[in-house]
């Protein structure tokens, strides 16, 4: 599959020779837009707005620091569809905040091996008491991590309880947003987490601010999140995390279709071999069976 490199000429225009039209808005799902929404000095406004929107309110903040060097490796290279922002609190609370675009099938094992490893971190070389600064991790996902009916909801918080669900400790908090279960409408919408979940879903195909996000930190992050305010380089950047995020897109889609492929013909398999044996039972002829069937004579025999 070839794509063309989308080049724009005036708000929503093509390049000579170019069929294809670029969205207003970049896609946060990609790892430039998430950065340049959420991981940079400029948009820092815009984080925390959003996680005093999704958190509860002692987990609120009013400011954060930016902690590149102390995360994992970039995961855009070797998990793609992963992107994360660590900052620090000034209080010392460590957040994750996460977009993650295909499901693994160990998720919940990452997610929590993720977190564990900020709360590592913290150890101190010499005499140390162990108290921890909590960490609170914020998955924004494009997939369902349960399909199970009572596991459906969009918002999960997720922390250390005993069996009678009382808080066991504080260091460890985990907020999943499961996108695809966000339908509002804007008419529907209530809440700041609404807001924010609602621009989050559909930033590419805006073509203008919606009234109801007519606010100074949403009119910021549409801003930030215009297209043609980039430089050629930064658009570029953009153009190639872009790329990488519909080659993971078609990759993922491409292993489930096979898959499926692959579950149908062991199912036609097994169908065949069914019929196969029920009529050797009935003591027809193998050859006549191998018309039949499709099965090779030998295959027959060793039923």
């Amino acid at each position: 599959m070839s794509i063309e490199k989308p080049v724009q000429s005036g708000k929503m225009g093509t390049a000579k020779g170019d069929t294809t039209m670029t969205a207003r808005y970049i896609n946060p799902y990609t790892d430039f837009g998430f950065k340049k929404l959420f991981g940079e000095e400029a948009s820092k406004g815009h984080l925390v707005d959003f996680l005093n929107a999704v958190l509860p309110e002692p987990f609120q903040v009013a400011d954060l620091t930016f902690s590149p060097g102390e995360q994992l490796p970039d995961h855009c290279t070797d998990r793609k569809a992963i992107f994360d922002i660590a900052c620090v609190s000034p209080d010392g609370r460590s957040f994750i905040v996460e977009m993650q675009k295909v499901k693994q099938r160990w998720f919940k094992d990452r997610a929590l091996f993720y977190a564990s490893h900020a709360i590592r971190r913290q150890a101190v070389t010499g005499d140390w008491n162990f108290r921890l600064n909590p960490v609170i991790f914020v998955a924004i996902l494009d997939f369902e991590y349960d399909k199970e009916e009572e596991y459906r909801e969009l918002h999960r918080e997720v922390s250390l309880k005993d069996q009678n669900g009382a808080e066991f400790v504080d260091s460890l908090r985990m907020s999943f947003l499961q996108m695809p279960l966000f339908t509002k409408t804007e008419s529907e919408l209530e809440t700041r987490e609404d807001k924010w979940l609602y621009f989050l879903k559909n930033l590419e195909s805006f073509n203008d601010i919606p009234a109801i996000l007519r606010e100074p930190v949403f009119e910021s992050a549409f801003d930030r999140a215009e297209y043609l305010r980039y430089t050629p380089d930064e658009q570029e950047a953009y153009f190639q995390s872009q790329m990488a995020y519909w080659d993971n897109i078609n990759t993922f889609k491409y292993a489930v279709e096979t898959a499926a492929e692959e579950g149908e013909a062991r199912g036609e398999a097994r169908g065949r071999a069914d019929v196969a044996r029920n009529l050797k039972q009935k003591g027809l002829p193998t050859s006549l069976i191998a018309e039949t069937t499709g099965l090779s004579e030998a295959e027959i025999g060793d039923l």
